[in-house]
C-alpha cells in the first residue's frame, strides 16, 4: 500500500454501514497492481478531467462532494471497489441501488455519467474504469470542499465488475441505527480497523441526511443535546417529512473536524455516529477527541484509511472489464 503523500488535488471522503451476519475477516486483495500512474501512457490527462468535472458539478451544487465520496464507500463495501454500485438492474441481475442502504439516499450518478463521456472522448477511446472514477472522484470531492491541500495519490488500475448482486448490499452496508459493536464488527469483516472507523466515520464532515435516518434519535434517545434535539425536531417531524434534510453537522460543504467535535458535545445527527464517542475512556472516545484537537492528523491518517478502504478486493489484470457505460456492462 502506497502511503500518504503530497500531491497537487488532495483527496478524501465517507458514510454509513450493515453488519454481516458472519464475522469472517476478508483480507483486501494484493495492491501491488493498483499505482498513482496507472493512466499516464493510455491517458495521462485523465486526473485532470475528472477533477474538472467533479469542480463544476460541487460549483452546481456543494452537496455532491458528498454524495460522490459517498458512491465510493458504498460501492467499496459491497464485493470490494468495482463500480458495481453503478450498475442499473438488468433481466439478469436486481443491482445495488434499491437495497435499503442505497434506495433514495445515494447520488450522483449523473455526475459519473458526465466524467465517463468526457474520458471516452478526449482519451479517444474506453480507457478509465467506472471503479477508478470513483476513487478519484472522492478524493477531488474533499479538496474542493476545504480538505488538505497535501494530502495521497489515489492508487489506480482498477477494473469494473460485470454484475452487482442486491442481497450484498443489504448485508454490507451498515444503516445509521448501528451501535457501536456492530459498527466495528462491520469495518473488521472489511478487513478495516477502530482507526478505520473513526476516520472513514469522518467523512461524515460533509453532506446531509434525510429525516428518516435519524428521526429516531432525536425523538427517542437519551445521549443527545436536548437542544440540538430540539432544533431538528424543526425540520424533522414525527411523521412525514422522511426526505428532508439536515446537516450532518453544521459546517456541512467544508471538509474539517467538526464532526468529532459535536459527538463530544452529544451532537451526532446518527445514532452510528454517536456511538463512536460516549464519554467512557475507551480507545474510540480517545480517538474522537484527538482528532478534533488534531484537524492535520485528521486530514493525513483520513486519506490512508481511504486508500486502505480502496484497496478493498479491487478487480485487476483481465478479471472484469473496463464499461463503456457505467451504468450497464459492455
Amino acid at each position: 500500500m502506497a502511503s500518504a503523500s503530497c500531491h497537487p488535488s488532495v483527496l478524501v471522503f465517507v458514510t454509513t454501514i450493515f453488519l454481516a451476519a458472519a464475522i469472517v475477516m476478508i483480507p483486501t486483495s494484493c495492491t501491488a497492481q493498483l499505482t498513482s500512474n496507472f493512466y499516464e501512457q493510455s491517458c495521462p490527462q485523465a486526473l485532470q478531467i475528472i477533477r474538472s468535472v467533479v469542480k463544476q458539478a460541487i460549483d452546481r451544487e456543494k452537496r455532491m462532494g458528498a454524495s460522490l465520496l459517498r458512491l465510493h464507500f458504498h460501492d467499496c463495501f459491497v464485493n470490494g471497489c468495482d463500480g458495481s454500485v453503478l450498475l442499473d438492474d438488468t433481466a439478469d441481475f436486481t443491482g445495488e441501488k434499491t437495497a435499503f442502504p442505497n434506495v433514495n439516499s445515494i447520488r450522483g450518478f449523473d455526475v459519473v455519467d458526465d466524467i465517463k463521456a468526457t474520458l471516452n472522448r478526449d482519451c479517444k477511446g474506453n480507457v478509465v474504469s467506472c471503479a477508478d472514477i470513483l476513487a478519484v472522484a472522492a478524493r477531488d470531492s474533499v479538496e474542493i470542499l476545504g480538505g488538505p491541500s497535501c494530502s495521497y495519490e489515489v492508487q489506480l488500475g482498477r477494473r469494473d465488475a460485470k454484475t452487482a448482486v442486491l442481497n450484498d448490499a443489504n448485508r454490507d452496508l451498515p444503516p445509521p441505527i448501528f451501535n457501536f459493536s456492530q459498527l466495528l464488527s462491520n469495518f473488521q469483516f472489511h478487513g478495516l480497523d477502530l482507526k478505520d472507523l473513526i476516520l472513514l466515520s469522518g467523512g461524515h464532515t460533509i453532506g446531509q441526511a434525510r429525516c428518516t435516518t435519524f428521526r429516531t434519535r432525536i425523538y427517542n434517545e437519551t445521549n443527545i443535546d436536548p437542544d440540538f434535539a430540539a432544533s431538528l425536531q424543526k425540520g424533522c417531524p414525527s411523521n412525514g417529512g422522511d426526505n428532508n434534510l439536515a446537516p450532518i453537522d453544521s459546517t456541512a460543504a467544508h471538509f474539517d473536524t467538526v464532526y468529532f467535535k459535536a459527538l463530544l458535545q452529544k451532537k451526532g445527527l446518527f445514532h452510528s455516529d454517536q456511538e463512536l464517542f460516549k464519554g467512557d475512556g475507551s480507545d474510540s472516545d480517545n480517538l474522537v477527541q484527538y482528532y478534533a484537537n488534531n484537524p492535520e492528523d485528521f486530514k493525513t491518517d483520513f486519506g490512508a484509511s481511504l486508500i486502505k478502504m480502496g484497496n478493498i478486493k479491487p478487480l485487476t489484470g483481465s478479471d472484469g472489464e473496463i464499461r463503456l457505460n457505467c451504468r450497464k456492462i459492455n
